[in-house]
């Protein structure tokens, strides 16, 4: 029997091999697999194609393509073997999504994406052969990662036409309409058709089908009819004439000559050469099993920059000095908080979202949008009477939890229209506040003003408050901002002084699309529902930090603030800066990732006694939104799944006592894109 039913390894969806090959006859199965040449060079013919894949080559054959291998020279070949149900948990139909690489031109394995995929493979062997703690975790993450670096680079329609990587409506388009031809194949389907689903002219469909896949649409069907075919000629006596016919052929002299374009051979004599009984295809298998361990030589270089391979010797080791007094630390990164649009101020539970940010976090100012807008309350039909009553409410709201005004002044006012208003408005806050007051407010001109009058409005605002300038880019709605991708970049930019900045909590736009109620990219803290985001902790952490640094090196900073010591740990890697800029979810996946990483801890001349409070947050700890993917991403919740997810996002806290001494040690380990905040609080002494 030439279909193979492959057993995985223990608890994971995979199966790993290292082979020295000179064949294996046609067979295909159910999985992905990935042939990783280190050593010498094989001939793989998959389906109606062959390729020679030389060292360090790497070739993807698909969910039951039938394939065969051949050498004639001794060779070292890595096979994964990829269990297709795991990948259904992430990506709907993946056995009719096609991966193809290139190892028909030379030079085209070069290319950093081809570096990536090595890298994904060679981390995947590691842990395989090291079995190290959680190992089979590690494996599962990195074979998502593998899956989205495949999609976002190997996909077949990218293969055939490298632009559409770029246009991802496009991309879903095609990729709806190859795997509509994928599953219905076998049935009488027409051009008309699928051009009327996609709402589309026919012709402009067929120029485009053969743009993507390189076949008109005809071609394309009959062969992928063809090369179905193989199975049931290898695998079954039916006749000719009723393969034809189950394959959705009208005629079979049509399949002979579409079969015979292909594997230059009619149905008959393709079935006369390769279909034999199961003894005589079991001795055509001639390859010999290697022992898998020794892979480790060929993939060390790519295995540098992994914190896991050869983990022992990869502990960051740290002695901290608590005696020392440090450098002052600026807490700028609680500078500034977005409320996003003044309306949102009136509605109680945002409010109340705005409070609790402020016991945790204590930002100092609120950035506010379209404050001098008819929904905020001022009335704008009369340039002589304005009403601040709506205005004042909000700021009086916010005075009262301790943030100041950090006003954008944008829209489409007129300039003599603005002087106005904005004299009304100094004069009122001047009679309620005072000078004082309204001097420590912020002001930032986010619209461009006409030349006349703007000399006269940036001296009227700047006579009473703090005329900013402000690079304030608008965040686009991006799925990056709801997970722990967030906890290493607030982190690492707010230590380094490149604060960014973020809204208190997420909001809809009218002219949003989404595909859910609770993560949809916005770049809040909190979700509409209320919900504590990863980047909310991100900087909790921060804020508990102490008032001078004793120590600031790699995803580590130690603080003090009198007696007491603070340590945050974080998994900043050079890849986290591009997250932000990362459109696509799918594209996120496909970013490098980030391991676990091991610190010991000395810290010296600790001259009293501690209790110890660890707070960790990660992927699989207190991040909301990887608890919502593992429920299945639901579109909506009711009040008690509200409640557990609420639950699910606090990071995971444990106390304990450190005793004084002259060296206190402590063995931490952050996973994945977290942090760990350790804080150590004196204990007072009572006579």
């Amino acid at each position: 029997m030439r279909r193979e039913y492959i057993e995985y390894l223990p608890e994971l969806p995979l199966k790993v091999s290292k082979v020295n090959i000179e064949e294996y006859p046609i067979h295909w199965h159910d999985s992905i697999e990935i042939l990783f040449v280190l050593k010498g060079k094989i001939k793989v013919s998959i389906e109606s194609g062959a390729y020679e894949v030389e060292e360090g080559e790497i070739e993807i054959i698909n969910c039951d393509e039938s394939h065969s291998i051949k050498s004639e020279a001794y060779n070292e070949v890595l096979m994964f073997k990829i269990d297709p149900n795991f990948f259904e948990k992430y990506i709907n139909d993946i056995r009719n999504i096609a991966f193809y690489t290139n190892s028909s031109d030379e030079g085209a394995q070069e290319e950093e994406k081809y570096h990536e995929l090595r890298k994904y493979l060679s981390i995947i062997i590691c842990e395989v052969i090291q079995k190290q703690d959680k190992y089979e975790d590690f494996i599962e993450d990195t074979l998502v990662e593998l899956l989205y670096h495949l999609i976002n680079n190997f996909h077949q329609l990218i293969y055939e036409k490298e632009d559409l990587k770029e246009n991802e409506e496009q991309f879903e388009r095609y990729d709806r309409i190859v795997r509509y031809i994928y599953n219905n194949y076998k049935n009488k389907i027409s051009l008309q058709d699928i051009a009327k689903k996609e709402f589309l002219s026919s012709y402009y469909l067929s120029h485009e089908i053969k743009n993507t896949v390189g076949y008109g649409f005809k071609d394309f069907l009959n062969l992928t009819r063809v090369e179905e075919s193989v199975k049931l000629l290898l695998d079954t006596d039916k006749s000719i004439s009723e393969v034809s016919e189950e394959l959705g052929f009208s005629h079979i002299r049509y399949f002979n000559k579409h079969f015979k374009r292909h594997y230059k051979c009619t149905p008959m004599q393709y079935r006369k050469k390769h279909k034999v009984n199961d003894d005589v295809l079991d001795s055509m298998k001639k390859y010999e099993v290697l022992d898998v361990k020794n892979a480790l030589e060929y993939l060390s270089i790519y295995l540098e920059d992994y914190d896991r391979f050869n983990y022992e010797n990869r502990i960051i080791k740290l002695n901290i000095d608590a005696s020392i007094d440090g450098e002052e630390f600026n807490h700028t990164f609680s500078e500034i908080i977005s409320v996003g649009k003044a309306k949102e101020l009136f509605k109680e539970r945002q409010r109340q979202f705005l409070i609790n940010i402020q016991k945790d976090i204590q930002f100092k100012y609120a950035m506010i949008f379209e404050l001098f807008t008819e929904d905020a309350g001022v009335l704008l039909n009369n340039k002589n009477f304005f009403n601040w009553y709506q205005v004042k409410k909000i700021i009086e709201f916010l005075l009262s939890i301790n943030l100041r005004p950090f006003i954008i002044i944008d829209g489409s006012l007129k300039d003599d229209f603005l002087i106005n208003l904005l004299d009304s408005f100094i004069s009122y806050f001047r009679d309620e506040l005072g000078d004082y007051e309204l001097s420590k407010w912020k002001v930032f001109i986010k619209r461009s003003l006409n030349e006349e009058y703007e000399v006269k409005i940036r001296e009227l605002i700047g006579n009473y408050f703090e005329l900013v300038d402000y690079d304030i880019k608008e965040p686009i709605n991006n799925m990056t901002y709801d997970t722990c991708y967030m906890i290493p970049y607030i982190i690492h930019n707010s230590i380094t002084g490149n604060n960014v900045y973020f809204k208190a909590f997420d909001s809809i736009s009218p002219t949003e699309e989404i595909s859910n109620e609770l993560f949809f990219g916005d770049n809040g803290l909190i979700t509409q529902d209320g919900i504590k985001k990863p980047s909310y902790y991100a900087y909790y952490f921060l804020s508990r930090m102490g008032d001078y640094i004793i120590h600031n090196g790699e995803g580590c900073i130690v603080t003090k603030k009198g007696e007491d010591i603070q340590i945050l740990l974080h998994s900043y890697g050079e890849d986290i800066d591009k997250l932000i800029g990362v459109e696509s979810i799918l594209k996120r996946r496909g970013i490098k990732r980030t391991a676990e990483r091991k610190f010991s801890l000395n810290i010296i001349n600790l001259y009293h006694d501690y209790t110890l409070t660890e707070y960790e947050i990660n992927e699989k700890v207190g991040s909301a939104y990887d608890y919502w993917v593992s429920l299945g991403k639901p579109s909506r919740i009711n009040d008690d799944e509200r409640d557990v997810m609420d639950n699910a996002s606090f990071p995971k806290i444990s106390l304990r006592f450190a005793k004084k001494s002259a060296i206190y040690n402590l063995v931490p380990k952050v996973q994945g894109y977290g942090a760990i905040l350790i804080m150590l609080k004196k204990v007072q002494k009572h006579l």
